[in-house]
């Protein structure tokens, strides 16, 4: 039985409450984050983008996704993982003495490079549902001894953030994931103060995928399977309250998408988008 606003079929629960997707999801980011931190490539497919065991490539695929080579060399090593499908900062316009809350925050990437717009009156806060990223993200901060970020362990569903706490939320590749994206709306819309801003770089679908595409494993956990539609995504932005929604797929990033999924013509199907909106 389809669901009746999306068309697609309803998500599978487990027994104990865990719905196997977002625990198959964090199944495959706990292996990136242990193939990264032991130099073991775990190759495209299992993650957005994937990783390798070079710093190099990964660098060369974060400039491919718009990160400038500034941008790589003010985030302490490691924190680069190759990962996302854009580059939230670039659509942000972040401001010293902003808070910030990345959602799904991964090795701290994006945080770091935010931590440096906000200075030190600023703070950012990641979230990651992944021990195993959380620990990464948390040594690397060390590493780069930044003073105004933290990492917290908790779902983007249900953000552990009090409410109106952030100026601006961003989010690189990863709301695709979540199998309740109207419930990471609302939150966001919770922790957000009134005036804040969400500025998302994400995989959307521009055409329905088949079934086969959307139960794919690989393609769930590599950011593809589970993309929504963008009219879905508008109404349920809208229905968490925010305005002035605006969500542009970028064609251009149908080249690097092809490539994470090669026989799956993955690239006709989805596309990186540019996801803007305002808490009023």
């Amino acid at each position: 039985m389809a669901d009746k606003e999306s068309g697609y079929p309803p998500k599978v629960k487990s027994v104990d409450g865990l719905d196997v997707h977002r625990r198959k999801v964090r199944q495959a980011y706990a292996q990136v984050a242990v193939a990264d931190s032991e130099n073991n490539a775990c190759g495209n497919g299992l993650s957005c983008s994937g990783i390798a065991d070079d710093a190099a490539v990964n660098s060369l695929v974060s400039t491919r996704l718009g990160y400038s080579a500034e941008d790589l060399a003010k985030a302490p090593a490691g924190a680069d993982m190759g990962l996302g499908c854009g580059n939230p900062k670039a659509i942000a316009s972040l401001k010293p003495g902003e808070v910030v809350v990345d959602l799904g925050s991964g090795g701290g990437f994006d945080c770091f490079l935010a931590a440096v717009e906000v200075g030190d009156e600023g703070r950012v806060i990641g979230v990651d549902m992944t021990p195993e990223m959380v620990s990464k993200a948390r040594a690397n901060a060390l590493r780069g001894k930044y003073a105004n970020v933290e990492f917290r362990l908790g779902e983007i569903e249900h953000l552990p953030i009090a409410d109106a706490t952030a100026d601006v939320i961003i989010s690189n590749c990863v709301i695709n994931l979540s199998p309740d994206k109207g419930q990471v709306f609302r939150d966001a819309f919770r922790v957000l103060k009134q005036g804040g801003r969400l500025a998302v770089s994400d995989v959307v679908a521009t055409m329905v995928l088949p079934e086969a595409m959307r139960n794919d494993p690989k393609l769930i956990a590599g950011c593809m399977g589970n993309a929504s539609m963008i009219e879905e995504l508008e109404g349920l932005m809208g229905d968490a309250g925010f305005t002035s929604i605006s969500i542009q797929a970028k064609n251009e990033s149908r080249a690097f998408i092809r490539d994470w999924a090669p026989g799956f013509d993955i690239d006709e199907y989805v596309a990186s988008a540019v996801i803007e909106a305002v808490k009023p």
